[in-house]
């Protein structure tokens, strides 16, 4: 279905320097609408038939969880699998893992119009203080990766939808729990922990955690205005002996933390149209 996107809302003041990108997905009306066609066919899941308020992962087995607790449909794509759930309002997506596919999922996501995406993903915790099973909420991310530099100029930081981590923040605080803010490193390096020379760099930059994604979707969320945020699962401690996730630990976290890091996720996704402040996204 050809849908007009929302130029109107954005169109260019005289001022040329106020003209918008045209690689931008808001602002090419051809790329708008295949945009449109891949959502449906990488997802399974039209952009109509997309719940207002989305939660991204990368792992199947929270979609899975989703599906039993709280799911109503499900559509599986070329490449990515969705979960949809009316009575609260939110719809899942498993987009596997890595900055490319991030990008990529934000962009055509852009399409759907929502209204907030929350990325519950899982990093490495990099302070001495951290333990498996603390809740991240980055209030900036480090762009060392490739993805996002096709979007933003390489001086544009990576941050997230303040309304989005202010209004996830509230629901951890009535659930009675903790969390830790600061900034998340993330790379598309696999195997960094054997390269003395990057965890130096990591110590001298107070990374708190690291990850794949995190700073692409902050990116991409900002270029394709897209409101978005992430909390984000320590799952590993990298750093310390025997602390490299292996197959074993993270049947162990998902065991133990899964079903509580949707629960909070979910809820925070479930209220935010309700009870969260209006998201206000500017003309550029």
């Amino acid at each position: 279905m050809k849908t007009d996107p929302p130029w109107n809302a954005f169109e260019a003041e005289e001022n040329p320097y106020l003209t918008p990108n045209p690689n931008h997905i808001y602002a090419n009306e051809t790329k708008w609408n295949l945009a449109r066609d891949m959502l449906e066919r990488y997802t399974g899941t039209a952009p109509e038939g997309f719940q207002k308020q989305i939660v991204l992962t990368n792992f199947a087995h929270y979609l899975e969880r989703f599906k039993i607790l709280y799911g109503d449909s499900q559509s599986r794509g070329s490449a990515m699998s969705a979960v949809h759930s009316q009575s609260k309002g939110v719809s899942i997506i498993n987009f596997s893992i890595g900055s490319p596919t991030a990008a990529l999922i934000i962009e055509l996501l852009a399409t759907a119009e929502p209204k907030a995406v929350l990325f519950l993903g899982m990093c490495g915790g990099l302070h001495r203080s951290l333990e498996v099973g603390d809740f991240i909420l980055p209030t900036a991310a480090i762009r060392d990766e490739g993805a996002s530099q096709h979007h933003m100029p390489p001086q544009v930081p990576a941050l997230p939808t303040f309304k989005v981590q202010k209004f996830v923040s509230q629901i951890i605080v009535e659930q009675g729990r903790d969390y830790r803010t600061g900034v998340v490193h993330t790379t598309d390096y696999r195997f960094w922990e054997f390269d003395e020379k990057f965890k130096a760099q990591l110590y001298e930059e107070r990374a708190l955690a690291i990850d794949m994604e995190t700073a692409t979707l902050f990116s991409v969320g900002f270029a394709s205005k897209v409101a978005i945020g992430a909390l984000l699962l320590v799952s590993d401690l990298p750093l310390k002996k025997g602390g490299i996730k292996t197959k074993a630990s993270a049947d162990q976290v998902f065991s133990a933390f899964t079903d509580l890091h949707l629960d909070i996720g979910i809820q925070a996704m479930s209220e935010i149209a309700e009870r969260g402040e209006h998201i206000r996204h500017y003309r550029w």
